[in-house]
C-alpha cells in the first residue's frame, strides 16, 4: 500500500537521514577498557606504534571508525515516532476501508430486506388472485357451457333456415304447377 498524507511525509523525512547516522557500531578494540561504556566508544583510537624493532617510528594503520553522533538517540526516537505515525495512518486507512465495507453490507442487507418484503407482497397478491380465480371458476364454467349451447343453437338455426328455404322453394315449385 502506498503511504499518503502524514504517513508519506514521515517516511520521506526518515529516508533523508544518512545511513551513517543510523548505524551504531560499538566495537571493542584491543586495549580499550570495557568499563568505559559509551564515552570510551566516542573517542577516536590513537594510532599505535609497531612493536617490531625493525620499524623504528613507523605507525601501523587501523580501521577508522566514525564515532556515534551524540544525538543518535534523538534520531532513533524521531524515526520510531515517524514509523508509528506511518503505521497508524496505514491502520486507520484499513479501518476506514472496513467501515466502508460494513456500511455497504448494511445497505445491501436493507435492500435485500426490501426486496424480500416486495416478493412476499407479490406472493400474497398472487395467492389472493388464485383464490379469486378459483371462486370464479364455476361461473366461468357456466359461461363456457352457455357459449357451447349458443353455438349449438346457432348451428340449429342455420340448419332450420336452410331447411325452410328448401321448403319454400318446393312450395313455390308446387304452386307454379
Amino acid at each position: 500500500m502506498a503511504a499518503t498524507g502524514q504517513g508519506a511525509a514521515a517516511m520521506e523525512s526518515i529516508s533523508r537521514v544518512p545511513p551513517s547516522v543510523l548505524q551504531l557500531r560499538m566495537e571493542a578494540h584491543p586495549g580499550d577498557d570495557p568499563g568505559q561504556g559509551e564515552a570510551g566508544g566516542n573517542a577516536a583510537p590513537a594510532p599505535r606504534r609497531s612493536t617490531n624493532n625493525n620499524d623504528s617510528g613507523v605507525e601501523t594503520a587501523e580501521e577508522a571508525t566514525e564515532p556515534a553522533e551524540p544525538d543518535i538517540h534523538e534520531l532513533c526516537k524521531d524515526m520510531f515516532e515517524k514509523m508509528a505515525v506511518f503505521l497508524q495512518g496505514e491502520l486507520t486507512a484499513t479501518c476506514e476501508d472496513y467501515k466502508l465495507l460494513e456500511n455497504m453490507n448494511k445497505l445491501t442487507s436493507l435492500k435485500y430486506m426490501e426486496m424480500k418484503d416486495i416478493s412476499i407482497n407479490i406472493s400474497r397478491n398472487l395467492q389472493d388472485l388464485n383464490q379469486k380465480y378459483a371462486s370464479l371458476q364455476p361461473y366461468l364454467d357456466q359461461i363456457n357451457q352457455i357459449e357451447e349451447q349458443v353455438t349449438a343453437l346457432e348451428q340449429a338455426a342455420y340448419k332450420l333456415d336452410t331447411y325452410s328455404k328448401k321448403l319454400e322453394a318446393k312450395f313455390k315449385k308446387l304452386e307454379k304447377r
